[in-house]
């Protein structure tokens, strides 16, 4: 397995427990709020009140932000990103730069913003997909010398 591919593997394998841990810790803490969803209705997870001035209960800000530390939370689309680079990894197509950039800077700055979490971690992953994408546009004399000397 080249080092590229490896890189992104590590990366996607990352960004998967990342998003997987998420979602089964919200299911064992708040275990009674997502059964809840079941047996009311997946609409019940964050209803939809259009109406002014309606008092919210307890119970109500507590399912939503169930929801949104959960299926509305950054754990899904990380799962997906996730998928799509080990698949990328899988056929050698490359993922571009600006792709580990830009998941590396939020993971910095959601980790800032909500300390202590493992949103650090994420921009490993971030960084990771940037050192493969650079390892891919070295030229190609340096790559032989590089193969040459392992």
């Amino acid at each position: 397995m080249n080092s590229r591919k490896r890189l992104l593997r590590w990366a996607s394998g990352i960004m998967l427990v990342l998003g997987a841990g998420h979602l089964i810790l919200l299911a064992l803490g708040a275990w009674d709020d997502v059964t809840g969803w079941v047996e009311r209705g997946m609409w019940a997870a964050v209803p939809l009140d259009l109406s002014e001035g309606a008092p919210q209960t307890v119970e109500s800000l507590t399912n939503s932000v169930t929801f949104w530390a959960g299926p509305g939370s950054f754990a899904v689309p990380m799962i997906l990103l996730g998928c799509l680079i080990w698949h990328f990894a899988g056929r050698g197509v490359s993922v571009p730069t600006w792709t580990g950039w830009g998941l590396a800077l939020w993971c910095v700055l959601g980790g800032v913003l909500l300390v202590p979490s493992p949103f650090f971690v994420g921009a490993v992953s971030g960084v990771l997909i940037v050192l493969a994408a650079r390892k891919e546009d070295r030229p190609a004399a340096v790559q032989d010398r590089e193969l040459n000397v392992s």
